[in-house]
């Protein structure tokens, strides 16, 4: 017989935090939202511990390599998205490593014979301004010129005009050969007062570039996350398909942690695929795994292995799990259950496992809510979709700048990995839309105001970190006039005037 759970599952609207007493010292500048990514055992720290709790959803729509280099850069962690080739997901794992180690492989090239036409379109595809020249256009071609901002003016020069004729050659050119230190090249950057230097190997190809504001994005992030070579840490997407060949490229890429991206968690697909990495790596390689939304799957991954268990099936804003299969769970009542049994877990083992909450928030307190339910970080789609650094393009509809959204259920995302249809590579329907999301701009601006209300939050409930506030948070459920209440009601609200001061 069917076991029936007769209590509704809630959602975090359902929920409201009661404020707490606040010392003090319960002011925004002093709460810390440090919290581990990956297990650790009792009195030890986490392997990899973020300076925000949020990370970005594995999701073609959402993270790509500039959107996890931006992330990085404010304490979170983005995990590549996995329905792609190895090798170009590989890549991109690569490229986020490069960045931040100073040493950066150009992505912006041009041969002599191209002309200012083609240098306009690369900068208008790239966002870069400084371009080298190769003999042959490629990164590693031999290093002939470099052509910035200040070596032309479109309005000035026929685009037909050869790139050879406006670049600064070689030979007046200030740059450093293959083995200065970093060091080394920041000194010549301000020396000699350069936004970027060239490295050329002993044969004269290009090896990488210096960019002075490499330097100065540190000063400006200083929560920025990096590994121990001062690189950007990141994570990346696998299946329970071709693991034993996409988790060694992923690996030698640089990925920090790995993560199974699938639609349901408590799986025997799942197990295989952790009891392979842990016979082939042992506890070295970090690896998230699920989505589960109780007591049971949390219980069956953590035996399993996983590293941190995501929570949440079917509460993603482009999600339609719940509607077409009937598979689901409220996402409040969900995490509430898992992290119970993830203080039980660590309570008889002395292992604690970061519990990631996946799907349901609407709004920036919902990450508030997730934290003080349990939660150690939250894993966002939605929210980071909207940003410049997201990989699909800005357009605009009706008058205002949207950006793409598409579920890695949809059509769209073909993504079929992610599915143990028992080897069966076709999806007979969608578990997820394709829409849109408003254009919110930069990530570093909306991460810091989000941040900045979590905080301001926690001092209302008189905690400074997480697990102070999981502690000490009163929260009380809600009935639907009351959440009605919660917003303005009973006034004829002004329209917005961009005038207004």
């Amino acid at each position: 017989m069917a076991i029936y759970i007769n209590e509704p599952s809630h959602t975090f609207n359902e929920y409201l935090l009661i404020p707490g007493y606040s010392s003090s010292e319960c002011m925004p500048a002093n709460v810390s939202l440090k919290t581990p990514l990956v297990k650790y055992k009792k009195g030890e720290k986490p392997a990899i511990e973020m300076t925000i709790p949020m990370v970005s959803a594995i999701m073609q729509s959402v993270s790509g390599e500039k959107l996890a280099v931006a992330l990085a850069k404010a304490g979170g962690v983005s995990f590549i998205y996995g329905s792609q080739t190895i090798e170009q997901e590989a890549a991109m794992v690569a490229k986020v490593k490069a960045y931040k180690s100073g040493f950066v492989p150009s992505d912006s090239n041009v041969s002599p014979d191209m002309t200012m036409a083609d240098v306009v379109a690369l900068k208008k595809k790239t966002g870069h301004s400084t371009v080298a020249v190769t003999s042959d256009g490629t990164v590693n071609g031999k290093l002939v010129g470099i052509v910035t901002s200040r070596d032309y003016r479109v309005s000035r020069m026929d685009p037909a005009t050869p790139v050879r004729d406006f670049m600064t050659p070689l030979e007046k050119m200030i740059y450093a050969k293959n083995g200065v230190t970093l060091g080394e090249a920041n000194d010549i950057i301000w020396d000699k007062k350069l936004n970027a230097l060239p490295i050329v190997n002993e044969d004269g190809t290009l090896n990488s570039f210096v960019f002075r504001k490499d330097y100065a994005d540190h000063k400006e992030n200083p929560g920025e996350l990096l590994d121990e070579k001062k690189r950007y840490i990141v994570g990346a997407g696998i299946n329970t398909r071709d693991y034993a060949e996409r988790v060694p490229a992923l690996l030698a890429a640089g990925a920090d942690a790995l993560c199974i991206d699938s639609s349901e968690g408590f799986s025997e697909w799942q197990k295989l695929t952790l009891q392979w990495i842990r016979q082939h790596y042992g506890d070295s390689v970090k690896v998230g795994a699920g989505n589960v939304v109780d007591r049971d799957g949390f219980n069956f991954l953590a035996e399993c292995g996983a590293d941190f268990i995501k929570v949440g099936i079917g509460g993603g804003s482009i999600c339609i799990t719940r509607e077409t299969k009937g598979i689901g769970r409220g996402q409040a009542t969900a995490l509430i259950e898992v992290c119970k049994a993830r203080d039980e877990y660590f309570e008889k083992t002395g292992v604690y496992i970061p519990v990631c909450s996946d799907g349901g928030i609407v709004y920036d307190h919902h990450i508030t809510l997730a934290l003080a339910m349990g939660a150690d970080f939250v894993m966002l789609g939605r929210y980071f979709a909207r940003f410049d650094e997201s990989p699909t393009e800005k357009v605009m509809i009706g008058g205002t700048y949207v950006k793409e959204y598409w579920g890695e259920g949809s059509n769209r995302a073909r993504n079929w990995q992610r599915y143990d249809l028992g080897g069966d590579k076709k999806l007979s329907f969608e578990e997820g839309v394709d829409s849109y999301v408003p254009y919110a701009g930069p990530l570093k601006e909306n991460v810091e105001k989000t941040t900045s209300k979590i905080k301001s939050t926690m001092c209302n409930c008189g905690a400074l970190t997480i697990p102070e506030l999981q502690q000490k948070a009163k929260i009380t459920l809600v009935s639907a006039t009351s959440i009605v209440e919660g917003g303005a009601h009973d006034v004829i609200r002004k329209e917005k005037n961009t005038t207004d001061k």
